[in-house]
């Protein structure tokens, strides 16, 4: 079961609460400052580090916003919860000099971390006044800045090689069907595998896996605000409603329709 929350009033946060059993997601960012908390069970976190990271119950992730990552469970049943928030609002309430929390990944595993964010989702899925949110949200990154995580992982980006892909980035975002990989290496005036391993080393993507995550946070954004299924499928270049509902589930572990709904 997948309790999803999203409303016009805070259009800079959404949220979630799910079980899954087994559930497998694909490898994936977001546009969104994401904060993960581990009801029960463990999970494993990856993709955004040479290594993997066991999380558990009671554990708390802080993941900024287009850090590539896939938490998968071990084994069986699994709960967790995932407040999404625009980062320069969350970059708003942070205190000074904890501009480390939205620079790179931190995990961390004291009880009351946890307990500051179940409140946050507490208020948000009962309701709570638009300031009492904000208010505990302030309050919980405060908190985090004041204790050392249990992990951080940092990002670095190089800059130049993000200036030689930007017409790469341009390509597979603007155009309605997937570029040719041997197109694209052109533009970048690299060999295909040099593309590949350079987009990776950028991004986290293979570029055709780019081009599939960019077209489902578009698509999260239209749901959001109410467009049709078939018309946000069509609009965004997929197949068929089929297509879009396979490629949507494998990167949000939960079908268009339960999202938009």
């Amino acid at each position: 079961m997948t309790e999803f929350w999203h409303s016009n009033k805070l259009p800079h946060l959404e949220s979630r609460r799910s079980c899954q059993e087994s559930a497998s997601y694909r490898p994936h960012s977001h546009d969104r400052f994401s904060v993960g908390l581990i009801d029960s069970g463990t999970t494993v976190f990856s993709g955004a580090a040479g290594y993997p990271v066991p999380l558990a119950a009671g554990d708390v992730i802080l993941i900024p916003a287009r850090r590539v990552h896939a938490c998968n469970p071990d084994s069986g049943h699994w709960r967790y919860q995932m407040i999404q928030a625009d980062q320069d609002w969350v970059g708003g309430l942070l205190p000074e000099g904890a501009t480390e929390l939205v620079a790179g990944i931190s995990v961390y595993r004291q009880p009351e971390m946890y307990g500051h964010f179940s409140l946050i989702n507490e208020l948000i899925f009962t309701g709570a006044a638009p300031g009492r949110i904000e208010t505990g949200f302030r309050e919980a990154l405060a908190a985090c800045a004041g204790r050392e995580p249990a992990h951080r992982l940092l990002a670095t980006t190089d800059v130049e090689l993000l200036h030689r892909l930007n017409p790469v980035f341009i390509r597979l975002r603007d155009d309605e069907e997937n570029p040719l990989l041997d197109e694209l290496a052109q533009i970048a005036g690299m060999g295909k595998y040099q593309l590949i391993r350079a987009m990776k080393k950028l991004t986290g993507f293979a570029p055709l896996a780019w081009r599939q995550n960019e077209r489902v946070i578009t698509a999260r954004k239209m749901l959001r605000e109410g467009r049709p299924l078939a018309e946000t499928a069509h609009a965004l270049g997929f197949v068929d409603q089929s297509h879009f509902h396979r490629v949507f589930r494998a990167h949000v572990a939960s079908s268009p329709g339960s999202y938009r709904s």
